[in-house]
């Protein structure tokens, strides 16, 4: 985001030694006395007019119900506020889905996060523990996404899902939504699919690294979700292709990359963040 022009100020939800994908970790957790506490800082000094909050990760229920109140005090202030939430619960791996954080995260984010977000990045998987549906086809993916607009945000997108892709098996779907309502009262729904070829490898962050590329994006091409995604997925590649080269390198021939090796290469990859080239397309539906 720094890259892209956005000033930002950090608060870390966890303060760890390094992401959970190895074996070991150390390090706290952010409760929501701490929280409120950093942001009761800003406030005294009047610094706390934001146009954009996004979150990620976060292992604590009282955090995550401070965040709403935090974000519902900003948009009393500054009403064209956009948050930008990353739901980050779990994944599938082989087919099967499977919590990363604590269980009882589940119902904040759904009645309390999602209603007052305004856009969100869940995975497919994200996706069906938000609605209660299964996701087997792309007209269900579609379902999905409408309930999600349903409970708040005007855009949704599913940032990656194991639906068959009409590219083939090589290629990951991830979908997009983007309602607004005019004037008069009605609807607009945008709908979008993009398709991105696979990288052989489990990585880590790169949810985190697609919700903060989204959020500038959409900043750029407020009612164009297609460019946006295409940026998006295209940097996202770009800088997949960049790890994954890089971590065979390191490993060495025939030898499997371990998660030192393949820590996503971001600085390497500033370029391609701040104007990517547009290597995937995005289809309207």
């Amino acid at each position: 985001l720094q890259v892209l022009g956005f000033e930002v100020d950090t608060v870390n939800s966890v303060q760890f030694s390094n992401h959970t994908g190895y074996a070991h970790w150390k390090g706290q957790v952010l409760n929501s006395d701490e929280l409120h506490e950093l942001y009761e800082g800003l406030k005294l000094n009047k610094v706390n007019r934001y146009d954009y909050v996004l979150t990620g990760y976060t292992r604590d229920t009282s955090f995550l119900a401070m965040v709403v109140d935090i974000v519902q005090e900003l948009k009393q202030q500054n009403s064209n506020l956009v948050y930008v939430c990353d739901p980050v619960m779990g994944d599938k791996w082989n087919g099967e889905g499977s919590m990363y954080v604590p269980k009882d995260l589940l119902p904040v984010y759904r009645d309390k996060v999602v209603p007052v977000a305004d856009i969100i990045t869940p995975n497919q998987f994200e996706a069906e523990l938000l609605t209660g549906r299964k996701i087997q086809t792309e007209k269900e993916a579609l379902e999905v996404m409408d309930m999600l607009h349903a409970m708040g945000p005007e855009t949704v997108v599913i940032t990656s899902s194991d639906l068959q892709a009409p590219l083939g098996n090589d290629y990951l779907i991830a979908l997009g939504s983007h309602r607004k309502t005019k004037a008069d009262g009605t609807k607009v729904t945008q709908r979008i699919r993009v398709e991105s070829p696979k990288v052989d490898a489990v990585f880590v962050g790169t949810g985190d690294l697609f919700a903060a590329m989204l959020l500038a994006w959409t900043h750029k091409h407020p009612n164009n979700l297609k460019v946006a995604c295409e940026k998006t997925v295209s940097a996202m590649q770009h800088v997949l292709q960049r790890t994954i080269k890089s971590a065979k390198a390191q490993a060495g021939e025939g030898n499997k990359p371990n998660s030192a090796h393949l820590e996503l290469r971001m600085v390497q990859s500033k370029k391609d963040i701040e104007n990517p080239e547009i290597i995937v397309k995005a289809t309207v539906l």
